[in-house]
């Protein structure tokens, strides 16, 4: 746990408290203590903590839960950080800490600055999170944008909590599709060169993306591609115009602030010298995980890999799948899945044994042959989790937005950069729970009000800016920097006594808790939620010293309070700016 968690300090005591009762002989001595927590109560009116240490210790201690949970608890009323203790049900323990215990917490926050919440929980271990991989055919879409900023932030996410992370962009450029994107190249390379192409055929790719690409060709190759048979000319068109397609790619990325480690492309697989592929199915084979048989004909739904003929599959059944997999198609050929075997099985060759792959909602039921696959590959030491990004609907002030010119069939992911800003859609993108449909209203986004929520938490940081501003008027010599030791030491957060500043200070010490809780559960939206409560809080707290002049955050004739409170804001603003940058969104100082 991070060493800034107040969680873990109280999670130490209780151990404490356990090591007493040990002593006494009222709990045995090597009794497993791991299953030990401490969680905010799902009800504030029960406390601000609460351990389930008795209702875990009972069993093997021989005694009742509630009579276990008495026990504990007369050790914690012991203990100098703790106010106050009740036994709750069949043996919750309910805790209610000293203000004290808080003030400490909003101390460390603001010591710490940039740095906290920040934990070694991942001990330098190797996580490889692979996102976007969209198909080198076309512009990004807004589908894409919600992938590419949900792996982003949950890349910083590890990071910031101690994994060693490499951000892995998967280039699909073999198969059908990169095929069909040279021949709509190619149209477009006619069409540079003078020629009328008319409507673009079915099953080309329409939309003028490709202009550009065909323009690049006509200037190369002049009319030469036209005298030559496809065959000839299709690799050479193939070749620009995944490149073409890719740097644009990187150009969409660079506008969401998206940068990759790796691009892995899936033709160095299968190169024809080197074939990765059939290197995989034959070692699976060797280890008895794929055979030569047929599948059974499915019982529901049509299984889109299912042919009744003898073919090459792979067991996948013995890895918790419910059918095993095709490897080969009937000409030969192998399947997207067979390939997608062997690029796992690269990334366990380099060292990962955690895998994040994040996919679009119309790939989820390719999820347990995946991860049946990497537990083949790895002898189940390997963990593959997939994380689902669903659809975004794309809106303007409740209606649906049309389809855009250049791309033709969808909106990209640069118009909608391009119109709102970078910070409104990653914010937004994460504003949501990555498996739940995301409604993002091109103009509510751009609202300046609470109903807007990355407004409402850049504005919460642009506020604590002004008030240091606004506090520096009335007292110019106030330090310029409010995390200094000496400043800390000077100010005295004791004098902070209000409900309203207790409950903040509660909410940023929850910090370190939420960033472990998300990393744990590879779930950045947790952050974004966060910092909305957070900034909440914060602009109550505002309004509440407009009607209460005697909790504003500058008081005239009180330097020393206001000292105090300027220590409160800068705890907010240090979250926000440490959340906000987790998301990869802009903590600004000033808003107009």
């Amino acid at each position: 746990m991070a060493a800034d968690d107040i969680f873990a300090q109280l999670l130490d005591r209780v151990f404490a408290a356990n090591e007493k009762l040990i002593a006494a002989g009222v709990l045995p001595a090597g009794i497993d203590q791991s299953r030990i927590s401490i969680e905010p109560p799902r009800d504030a009116a029960h406390g601000e903590m609460a351990t389930n240490a008795a209702m875990v210790l009972a069993k093997e201690a021989g005694k009742k839960p509630r009579e276990l949970a008495d026990a504990i608890a007369q050790q914690l009323r012991a203990d100098d950080l703790i106010d106050k203790v009740d036994v709750a049900g069949p043996g919750f323990i309910n805790l209610v800490l000293k203000p004290a215990a808080w003030i400490d917490a909003l101390r460390t926050a603001v010591r710490r600055g940039a740095h906290y919440g920040r934990s070694d929980i991942g001990k330098s271990e190797p996580v490889n999170v692979e996102y976007v991989s969209a198909n080198p055919t076309g512009p990004m879409h807004v589908g894409h944008c919600r992938g590419a900023v949900f792996g982003d932030a949950l890349a910083s996410l590890l990071d910031f909590t101690g994994f060693k992370v490499t951000r892995e962009y998967y280039i699909n450029d073999a198969g059908a599709q990169v095929d069909v994107l040279a021949r709509s190249a190619f149209l477009r390379y006619r069409e540079a060169l003078g020629e009328p192409i008319g409507d673009i055929p079915e099953g080309l790719y329409p939309g003028d993306y490709l202009k550009p690409v065909g323009a690049a060709l006509a200037a190369e190759y002049g009319d030469k591609l036209k005298a030559q048979p496809e065959a000839d000319w299709l690799p050479l068109v193939r070749a620009k115009a995944i490149d073409m397609m890719m740097a644009a790619i990187r150009d969409d990325l660079a506008a969401l602030n998206i940068t990759f480690d790796v691009f892995f492309s899936e033709r160095s697989l299968n190169t024809g010298e080197i074939d990765r592929v059939a290197e995989t199915i034959a070692w699976l084979r060797q280890r008895g995980d794929v055979y030569e048989g047929r599948l059974p004909p499915p019982k529901g739904a049509p299984i889109e890999d299912w042919e009744d003929r003898e073919q090459t599959l792979f067991r996948s059944t013995a890895f918790g799948d419910d059918i095993d997999r095709a490897l080969k198609k009937s000409d030969g050929s192998y399947t997207y899945f067979a390939a997608d075997i062997a690029y796992h099985r690269s990334k366990l060759e380099r060292g990962f044994r955690t895998l994040i792959d994040i996919w679009g909602a119309d790939h989820g039921g390719y999820i347990k042959r995946m991860q049946a696959a990497v537990a083949a590959l790895s002898d189940r030491k390997a963990v593959l989790d997939v994380k689902v990004v669903q659809l975004v609907k794309l809106l303007r002030a409740g209606e649906p937005v049309k389809m855009s010119k250049r791309a033709g069939e969808f909106v990209t992911l640069r118009e909608v950069v391009d119109e709102v800003g970078r910070d409104a859609v990653r914010f937004m993108m994460l504003f949501r729970k990555n498996d739940a449909v995301l409604d993002f209203d091109l103009a509510k986004v751009l609202e300046q009000s609470r109903d807007n929520p990355v407004f409402y938490v850049q504005y919460g940081h642009a506020r604590a800016q002004s008030v240091f501003r606004n506090a520096r008027a009335v007292f110019p010599d106030l330090p310029a920097d409010f995390t200094s030791p000496r400043v800390l030491s000077a100010a005295n957060p004791e004098q902070l006594s209000d409900p309203a500043e207790l409950s903040l200070m509660r909410r940023i010490a929850l910090y370190p808790r939420i960033v472990e809780a998300s990393s744990i559960a590879h779930e950045p939206h947790r952050i974004a939620f966060y910092l909305y409560e957070l900034a909440s809080e914060f602009h109550a707290l505002w309004t509440l010293g407009n009607a209460s002049p005697h909790l504003r955050f500058i008081i005239q004739d009180d330097r020393q309070l206001t000292e105090a409170r300027l220590v409160l804001v800068q705890g907010v603003a240090t979250v926000l700016a440490s959340g906000l940058k987790l998301l990869g969104v802009e903590a600004p100082n000033e808003m107009r």
